[in-house]
Formats: structure tokens, sequence, C-alpha cells
């Protein structure tokens, strides 16, 4: 039976699409698992959207639907076309609250350039959903230089983070639970195309872009890791954390490394090329705090954190619930 723990983006997760969607689809394009499926010029994606609490310090259900199809898009280099929403509404469901919800993935939709162009609504009985539930797909146009994609990792890359990790998961968190201290944790939701749209002249110097969402900077790696048969080394001082963010996990026991986030994106280049990408990545407010986090070695597909003491663990795919509905 479907536990929570299998829309956590854990090991669950990743058993769930390998072993009941994968053999019967039989889709090649589908099995590469990339943020977006590519067919030929075109990019296409599709995501659902439960995060509870709706409303969240830094953003909400609306903002988060149209900021992780854009970004869905963007990680495979494509520009986007256009979005389309669907809406599962509970019966009773204050049209005040549906309003500014709305209004917020207008005003999303609006900071990335895109537009909403199709939609739909359902109402179902009280009780049938929690709420609202939204799904969002997105259709892309790809430039045939430039087309990250997971399996291209290679020795010698760059590991980049955009910026501090683990912001979303944490927001959401403290405020579901009510943990007292929410005032010092927001979410970092946002739409990247402008931001990684400044790397789009580096062309096939830019191997891989990829989403940090449900299982956060681990789960993104090991799938690049696995995609790519490379190895990834972590440096965890090197790892951007904010001080409120690593207090909570500490507390709550939670590795910010597993956690989801919402504004950041890992990009794969080679070294020499590192520098001019975190130049141009820290020019935009979306990645001032870009830094490099790792390297692509040599050695048994996987991913490895080097901790400050030069002590090495490695880092595998979690088990168990995690943070459920935060996205």
């Amino acid at each position: 039976m479907i536990l929570m723990g299998h829309g956590a983006g854990g090991r669950l997760s990743s058993d769930l699409i390998s072993n009941h969607f994968l053999p019967r689809f039989q889709s090649a394009t589908l099995s590469q698992l990339a943020d977006s499926a590519v067919i030929g010029d075109l990019a296409l994606t599709t995501d659902s959207y439960v995060v509870t609490p709706r409303q969240f310090p830094g953003g909400d259900i609306g903002r988060l639907s149209i900021a992780g199809t854009v970004n869905d898009l963007t990680m495979v280099g494509a520009r986007v076309l256009g979005i389309t929403a669907a809406f599962i509404i509970e019966e009773g469901f204050a049209l005040q609250e549906l309003d500014a919800i709305v209004a917020s993935m207008a005003e999303t939709a609006k900071e990335a350039g895109v537009e909403i162009v199709a939609g739909d609504t359902k109402v179902v009985p009280r009780g049938a959903c929690d709420g609202l539930f939204i799904t969002t797909s997105g259709l892309g146009r790809l430039d045939a230089h430039f087309r990250p994609m997971p399996h291209r990792a290679v020795v010698g890359d760059a590991v980049l983070c955009t910026g501090t990790l683990g912001d979303h998961g944490m927001a959401v968190m403290v405020k579901r639970e009510g943990l007292g201290f929410e005032g010092e944790l927001t979410s970092d939701v946002a739409p990247l195309c402008g931001l990684l749209d400044l790397l789009r002249d580096l062309g096939d110097d830019v191997h891989v872009l990829r989403d940090p969402t449900r299982g956060g900077a681990v789960q993104s790696l090991l799938e690049v890791a696995n995609a790519s048969a490379v190895r990834i080394s972590l440096e965890e001082a090197a790892i951007p954390v904010r001080r409120a963010v690593r207090t909570a996990c500490e507390l709550l026991g939670i590795d910010p490394l597993y956690v989801a986030n919402e504004g950041k994106a890992l990009v794969c280049v080679p070294e020499g090329s590192a520098d001019e990408v975190l130049r141009r990545l820290r020019s935009h407010p979306y990645g001032e705090e870009a830094v490099k986090i790792g390297h692509v070695v040599p050695g048994r597909p996987g991913c490895e954190l080097r901790s400050e003491f030069g002590g090495l663990r490695s880092l595998r795919m979690a088990t168990g619930e995690i943070l459920p509905r935060i996205c």
C-alpha cells in the first residue's frame, strides 16, 4: 500500500517510480528522469502541488506551482512557451483565499515572463481533498546549443550551488508544526529562468542543471551521479546553510542536504568555467550566494561528503517520510 514516504522524495519515491510506473509506460524519454521531457526541440513537464499549509513564509501554493514548473523547464535549457493550470477545489473552500492564490500565480508568472494559457477546474465534496490541489504543466522550446541533462556530468566538473540549501522545506515544516521560530525561516521559492538564462551563451559548457526539490540536494546529485556513471564528492565546509535552517534541522534531527529547495539550482560545469559561471550567477538577486560545493571525481557512481576534518561519508537516498507535503 502507499505510504506518506512514497511522496517524500527519497528511496520509497524512487522505488514507486522504478517499480510501478517505468516498467509499464516503457518510454525512453521518461526513463531519462530529467526535470522535463525533451521531445525534439520541445520540453514538456507536469507537476501537482499539495503543500500544507497552503501559505508559508516566503510564498504560497500558487507561487510554488508556477515557479516549480518554470524551473523544471529551465533545468533542461528550455525557454517557457506557456503554462496550464488545473485546480481540484474542495466544497466550502473560501473564495477569498482562492483569489489570493490565483493572484499569487499571476504575479509569479509575470515575474517569470510567462503566460498561463489554459486550465481546468473541478470541485469535489467536502472531505474528498484537503482544500485545494493544483496541477501545472509547462511547454518550452530548446536551443540547439544549450541542453544540460542529468547524464552529461563528467569527471573533472565542478559542482556549484546557486545559494543556501534547505530554506523551503524547513520554512514549511516549522509553519506546519508551529515550532515558534518561523519568522527566521523563509522559503526560497522563485522562478529561476532569469538567473539561468545568464548561462545560456556558455552552451555545452553547462553540462547539468538540477532542481533539488523533494529529497533535497542529495537526491538530485545521486540521480545525476547514477545517470552519468560518475562519483560526486562534496565539501561539507563549502555547503551554504542558513543558521536558522541549521538550527531547525538539528532540533528535528534532519540533515539539510535532504531538505527540499524551490529556488535553487545545482550546476555541473568544467572546472575551468566555474569562476565565470559563479561570477554570472552572483550578479543576479537569486544567485548572490552561489558557491562551489564539490567536484565530479572518478569512482563508483554515487555521492560522498568530505567533512571539515577530512573524513568521508557516503551519501545515500533517504528512507522514510523526511518532509512529506512540502510541494
